[in-house]
């Protein structure tokens, strides 16, 4: 039954979408599969200028026919953040959907082995370029009347996972960053969700990763769990488009698990 205040999000084809992280693994897949679905203007956010240009053609190779840009930043950086949306709201004209995919460089660490020194980076590295982009962003979305926000965080910061202690809890900072932020935001028609993936292969997080013995032991009883499979960059790519299209127009401050079965969070 309708209530009468539902506001009915743009079809994406209208959308301007802003992927952090967006020059590899989920990102670049997420890309893609926007483009696939009909958007024509996506800004994607790296660190790396060739690894920014190299994504940006390989987008617009799959689909030459989308407005691809790629503007150069680190999110973690509250200066650089606020340069990156303007500058991406400015050549897209409006930010409809953001997807924040940005990932700290910190793999599994027993916490009494874990230098007290790296504790406060990997909280910022991992936790903040979210909260710094959807504060830049949000103002907007409010304004235009609407707007799809799609975090990714960890399945560690829903379970108890050895080594990933100081991980985990900025993974569960971005949880309930993003199910407050969606309760606040409801009423201007912005959506916000979080996706949990537990290991995802074929990407350069996940190689460095698996370099380390600790989290390559760990993570290889982890697959065995996964008796889905274990899950690949396109299999987020497909739930974040759903995610910010008009079919999951009451969808708002959920934690989704892509996990291939490991867990059950």
């Amino acid at each position: 039954m309708s209530t009468g205040n539902e506001r009915v999000p743009k079809p994406l084809n209208e959308c301007g979408v802003l992927i952090t992280g967006g020059t590899s693994g989920v990102g670049l897949a997420t890309a893609v599969q926007f483009a696939a679905a009909g958007v024509r203007r996506i800004a994607l956010v790296g660190r790396n200028e060739e690894r920014g240009q190299n994504a940006r053609q390989s987008v617009l190779a799959a689909h030459p026919e989308t407005a691809v840009e790629f503007i150069a930043g680190d999110m973690n950086d509250p200066i650089q953040v606020t340069r990156v949306c303007e500058t991406a709201r400015s050549r897209m004209g409006s930010i409809d959907v953001l997807v924040n995919s940005t990932v700290g460089p910190f793999g599994p660490c027993l916490f009494h082995n874990t230098p007290m020194e790296d504790m406060l980076p990997i909280v910022v590295q991992q936790m903040m370029a979210p909260i710094y982009t959807c504060r830049a962003v949000l103002p907007w979305m409010r304004e235009q009347g609407g707007g799809a926000i799609i975090n990714i965080a960890s399945d560690a910061g829903k379970l108890a996972t050895p080594g990933e202690a100081v991980i985990g809890a900025a993974m569960a900072g971005i949880v309930m960053f993003s199910r407050t932020l969606a309760m606040e935001a409801k009423r201007n028609g912005v959506r916000v969700n979080a996706l949990t993936p537990s290991i995802i292969t074929g990407t350069l997080t996940n190689t460095a990763v698996m370099s380390q013995p600790f989290a390559a032991k760990l993570f290889d009883g982890a697959m065995k769990a996964a008796h889905l499979g274990v899950c690949v960059p396109d299999d987020l790519a497909a739930l974040i488009v759903f995610l910010a299209s008009p079919e999951a127009g009451r969808i708002t401050g959920q934690a989704i698990s892509v996990n291939g079965g490991i867990s059950a969070a």
